[in-house]
């Protein structure tokens, strides 16, 4: 009833206010100016949709604030933090005033030249640029921001004054390593956050949308962010797919498989057969915990898993629990316990060996790490192979991470997980998408809000905001052994199970993978594994970064891979004699693996050895949010 109280009112405003169309129907919009069509516009019901989407708001806002009464106001990074790492750098530079009156200097050369540019610019002349956008900057690809003298200019002024500040801090002295490091990052995070695609009224790309539509693009847009405000209950939660789209075991992660044994922290899947015969040493590969398995099973023609299969391999994978707050006290130990040791006894029943390879994947990979140094040192010697993709085991030079932990924020986290029992999948969601945050948030931002545009479907996104959580104990434990005192590259420096670890005790082979590009584990961190492991050890550099470097499959032919058989100290020597190779690492790892899986053996049907099928993969674990 109150809608159409509302329509009869707006009818009334539209008829006495409108005296026709703006622009004949006729009339063709040109490519240079776009032309309002009304035919595309009902302003009734886009007041009332209008209407609805600020009542939409409101509710989600409303819900918001009731969450705030409980007195959550974690987030990460720590607001306290960020403030504290800014003042640092002002007080250096307040307190030099010979190198503030140089960056005043810098400041006023920058803004003349930006003036006689764009004097220049706007009366019509051809003149070069002050500033132009590093090569791979998506931001400002539509031809306006060169063709348009006052986007032109916007664009130059924003990337003049974006370098002078970033210049301007980065140059404050007697700070830390670590704020100097908190400083860059936010002011860079700072930067991006205020580039003027992000704005309406200056991204030309928004602005003819809304003008093609009529403001349609720009309600839609509202409807989205009101949808994305409603989903993370008050908070933002930007959409980066359509995640209808998606259901695991129908479009994603779809390998034949079933779970052959489970316990309260996974299931362990076994994969069908694909080739008449296997390789009689099996494999099993353990996946990282902070996000779920199917990264290396997204589709058929990109799943690594199906590709190890289809190669004549007995694959086994782990499925983590997303654990809640009755496993709060799970220590790393029992990941260990639970995880992989769990798995080669359940592997050992289901297929009669005793020998098999081991593949470790980014937090992954340093639990296999410490649990192959945990079984040396009880002389247990069914691993006779290793691989770890982009694994850390070094962490002093763990990357843009770092800027999340220190005393302070640890102890800020130690206080929101000891109330809650586990760490929320977004935080840690938050903390990579602001690592690579022009790709990962305000691509999002422009798209969704600014241009009215729905998410298009991508399994990669959709996986990556499958986030889960993290049990306190353990969380706790590996950020500060580990990332914060680097404690796993010395002899006994953490102890598991009641076992010293030292990583120099392995001896089996090994091979390393890592990616150029890797912003979670950098490279030149993941190359001192190399001068850590006791055994033959072979390094293999890739293209692209974390997960793309990884999950690249022949077919696609895509990037390349470097080799370099000698393994000097530094990342940087090896860099120099290594030798580049086009397309995917996967067949050189597979022509290394080769050797170490045994002669071919029939192959095996999951459920067919001493452990029943459990249910059909992707198994029900991988399904819980």
């Amino acid at each position: 009833m109150q809608e159409f109280v509302l329509r009869q009112k707006v009818q009334i405003c539209v008829k006495s206010s409108v005296r026709g169309p703006v622009v004949s129907d006729k009339s063709k919009p040109s490519s240079e100016t776009p032309k309002f069509d009304p035919a595309k516009f009902d302003p009734v019901e886009s007041w009332i949709d209008l209407t609805r989407q600020f009542g939409r708001a409101q509710a989600a806002f409303a819900d918001f604030m009731e969450r705030k009464k409980t007195g959550d106001t974690f987030q990460i990074p720590d607001p306290e933090v960020v403030k504290d790492s800014f003042s640092s750098a002002w007080s250096s530079l307040l307190g030099n005033p010979e190198r503030l009156a140089k960056a005043q200097s810098d400041f006023f050369a920058c803004q003349t030249q930006l003036w006689q540019m764009a004097v220049k610019r706007l009366a019509g002349e051809q003149v070069a640029p002050v500033a132009e956008p590093v090569k791979g900057d998506k931001r400002f690809q539509d031809q306006d921001w060169t063709d348009q003298a006052v986007f032109d200019v916007i664009k130059q002024a924003y990337l003049v004054n974006a370098s002078w500040l970033q210049r301007t801090l980065s140059g404050a002295e007697g700070l830390s390593i670590e704020d100097k490091h908190k400083v860059d990052f936010y002011t860079r995070v700072m930067v991006d956050a205020l580039a003027p695609t992000n704005f309406l009224m200056t991204n030309p790309k928004a602005l003819k949308a809304s003008l093609e539509t009529g403001g349609r693009s720009l309600l839609d847009g509202l409807k989205n962010f009101v949808t994305d405000m409603e989903r993370g209950q008050g908070q933002l939660s930007i959409s980066m797919t359509d995640y209808d789209a998606f259901e695991l075991g129908r479009n994603v992660a779809t390998t034949p498989g079933k779970v052959i044994y489970q316990n309260e922290m996974m299931q362990l899947i076994q994969f069908a057969p694909s080739t008449p015969t296997v390789q009689s040493v099996p494999l099993l590969i353990v996946p990282p915990w902070i996000n779920k398995f199917y990264i290396l099973d997204l589709r058929a023609s990109n799943s690594y898993v199906k590709w190890c299969v289809d190669q004549g391999l007995t694959v086994f994978v782990i499925s983590w629990v997303n654990p809640g707050p009755e496993l709060a006290h799970k220590r790393f130990d029992d990941y260990m316990l639970q995880g992989p040791l769990a798995a080669l006894d359940a592997i050992e029943k289901a297929t009669g060996m005793n020998k098999i390879g081991i593949v470790g994947y980014c937090i992954g990979g340093t639990l296999t790490a410490c649990t192959l140094s945990y079984l040396t040192s009880k002389r247990d010697k069914r691993i006779v192979a290793a691989t770890y993709l982009v694994t850390l085991t070094d962490f002093r030079k763990a990357g843009d991470i770092r800027v999340f932990i220190d005393e302070r924020q640890l102890d800020l986290l130690d206080q929101h997980m000891e109330e809650r029992g586990y760490l929320e999948g977004r935080h840690m969601a938050n903390v990579f998408n602001l690592m690579r945050d022009n790709d990962l948030i305000w691509s999002f931002v422009v798209n969704n809000y600014l241009m009215g545009k729905e998410p298009m479907p991508f399994d990669l996104l959709y996986w990556s905001t499958d986030s889960t959580r993290m049990p306190a104990m353990m969380h706790g434990f590996y950020l500060r052994q580990m990332y914060l005192e680097n404690k796993l590259i010395e002899k006994g420096g953490i102890t598991l199970d009641g076992v010293k670890i030292d990583l120099r005790k392995i001896k089996i082979p090994t091979y390393m993978l890592s990616t150029r590009e890797d912003h979670i584990a950098p490279w030149d961190a993941t190359y001192a594994g190399t001068q850590l492991y006791g055994g033959p050890v072979k390094f293999v550099l890739a293209g692209s970064g974390h997960i793309a470097g990884v999950v690249n499959p022949p077919s696609a032919n895509k990037y390349q891979y470097w080799l370099n058989p000698d393994l000097p100290p530094t990342p940087e020597q090896w860099l120099e004699g290594a030798v580049s190779h086009p397309g995917s690492w996967w067949t050189d790892w597979r022509e290394w693996l080769r050797p170490h899986l045994g002669d071919e053996v029939p192959a095996r049907q999951p459920g067919e050895g001493e452990l029943a099928a459990i249910e059909d993969a992707p198994g029900s674990y991988v399904k819980v949010r």
